[in-house]
């Protein structure tokens, strides 16, 4: 614990360091503080019944990743969530688009292009998506909630331009954090919306423990132990690699490769296990919401069954397609984000090359090889975290609230998120003298 305090010192010793976290700390503060900002014209004490839509199910889901400013008609109630579905839909129209694929290979000033693209869909998904929240404020919301009258104009016109301007604030803070501050911005406002979540499901998993006689407080400690177990997997799964050993050809003086010096300098290409990180999840979660949608349109009994299906994010027959897409969107995300042809080019031109594997297309393909056999558990992995919050229900009879944080997105993000911020603290230490996070905290200056 000393230990653990002299690290904390030498982080606030540090000015750069310091006050990057003081400014992600505050745009933060200011995030949460927003969500709870209700939209001009609704009364904040009628809310009740938008608060019971958002108690189970993919409603609580949502509300999960806005930090409650969902349930709360909050001016961030759409949160960075349309920024994330405009990245999505940027990243996979660059495999296709000519145009963005050029950008992609332009350096900085072609990345540049592509933030600009992702903040113009951003905003005209928002514009979308913000007609649909207040309809749905119309549905569950009595009308004398509304101040400025009930399916007014008005109202709908200034509510869908605070939204926009909400999510535009909101995705301005996710930059400026990742500029100015530690970590991912956008990364952080999930995280943090997510945390905000977590104590008031404990709190009531724990008052329902104790008034059902179910176990009471031993119950609560072994649900705490499994969810410290699975959150360990989840590090297992998020900083697994497969390494792939490599050698680079040393020049001789003549400028010929020197064959006894090849074994001289040896490194590794690091392969993640779960390459694409949380994306299959969010993927498999964005198509699981069309069948009900699609089905809602019609009356008939087979569309009342497909739209209690997929509304029930803790049935069996929901969970049972929800890990088999997460499987498929594992190999597809991986496939477009590790870019094998490029690395084996990459390693070519560098004079570098796999032991036993010549280099060019045979590298491409030994890469790739790899990719898809390490891939399969790796996706197996994430579907077994993905369904965990439905086998907490029906197994361990835990309340849906707390069950959310037994796996799936909102805990693969707290831990992938945590970890890279903890990554980029590190940087900092190691390269001011000091030793990690999570280690002692000497200055090594003073060692040497």
């Amino acid at each position: 614990m000393k230990k653990f305090f002299e690290t904390l010192a030498n982080i606030w010793n540090i000015e750069e360091l310091k006050n990057k976290i003081l400014i992600t700390l505050g745009m933060l503060l200011v995030y949460r503080f927003g969500a709870q900002v209700t939209l001009p014209g609704i009364d904040a004490t009628k809310l009740h019944a938008l608060s019971d839509q958002t108690d189970q199910g993919i409603g609580w889901l949502i509300n999960v990743f806005t930090g409650g400013a969902f349930s709360q008609a909050s001016i961030f109630a759409l949160g960075i969530m349309p920024y994330i579905s405009a990245s999505i839909v940027v990243q996979l129209m660059g495999i296709a688009v000519p145009y963005l694929q050029k950008l992609q290979n332009d350096g900085e000033s072609g990345r540049k292009k592509m933030n600009q693209i992702t903040r113009w869909l951003t905003i005209g998904i928002t514009l979308v998506q913000g007609p649909g929240y207040i309809y749905n404020l119309y549905k569950q919301l009595p009308p004398d909630a509304f101040l400025l009258g009930f399916d007014s104009f008005s109202f709908l016109f200034s509510s869908v331009l605070i939204l926009t301007t909400g999510t535009v604030f909101a995705m301005w803070l996710g930059e400026k954090i990742t500029d100015k501050g530690i970590g991912n911005g956008i990364s952080l406002l999930i995280m943090v919306g997510i945390i905000a979540k977590l104590p008031m499901a404990f709190l009531q998993e724990t008052q329902s423990r104790m008034a059902a006689g179910t176990g009471g407080a031993m119950m609560i400690v072994i649900e705490v132990i499994i969810w410290l177990l699975i959150i360990i997997a989840c590090i297992f799964l998020t900083m697994a690699v497969r390494k792939i050993a490599v050698q680079y050809a040393r020049r001789s003086v003549v400028g010929e490769y020197d064959a006894a010096s090849v074994s001289g300098n040896r490194q590794w290409i690091p392969l993640k296990l779960n390459a694409s990180g949380v994306m299959p999840i969010i993927f498999a979660q964005a198509i699981m919401f069309i069948p009900p949608v699609i089905a809602g349109l019609s009356s008939s009994d087979s569309a009342q069954t497909v739209t209690t299906m997929f509304s029930n994010i803790f049935g069996l027959e929901y969970n049972l397609v929800f890990a088999l897409l997460i499987i498929i969107f594992s190999y597809f995300y991986t496939a477009i984000t590790v870019p094998t042809n490029k690395m084996a080019d990459d390693l070519k031109r560098s004079g570098g090359f796999i032991p036993g594997i010549k280099p060019g297309q045979e590298t491409a393909n030994f890469l790739d090889r790899v990719m898809s056999l390490i891939t399969f558990p790796g996706s197996l992995f994430l579907a077994v975290i993905a369904v965990l919050p439905a086998i907490a229900v029906s197994v361990m009879g835990i309340q849906q609230g707390w069950a959310m944080f037994y796996g799936g997105t909102s805990l693969l993000i707290l831990v992938s998120v945590a970890i890279d911020t903890i990554q980029q603290i590190n940087a900092y230490l190691l390269n001011k003298q000091y030793d990690g996070l999570m280690k002692s905290g000497k200055n090594r200056k003073a060692i040497a």
